[in-house]
């Protein structure tokens, strides 16, 4: 009963921090957009 315990935790711990790591690359990817948003505005102010 302890194995499965320990299988189980260790599986649910895994999950969280990869879960976690795809969501700092999403919200990486998502402040790109904005920044690359932002210069696009600029470009067309200073036009």
């Amino acid at each position: 009963m302890r194995t499965l315990s320990k299988r189980l935790l260790f599986t649910l711990g895994l999950s969280l921090v990869l879960s976690l790591i795809a969501a700092c690359n999403t919200i990486e990817g998502i402040g790109k957009d904005v920044q690359r948003g932002g210069e696009a505005i600029e470009r067309i102010g200073k036009q």
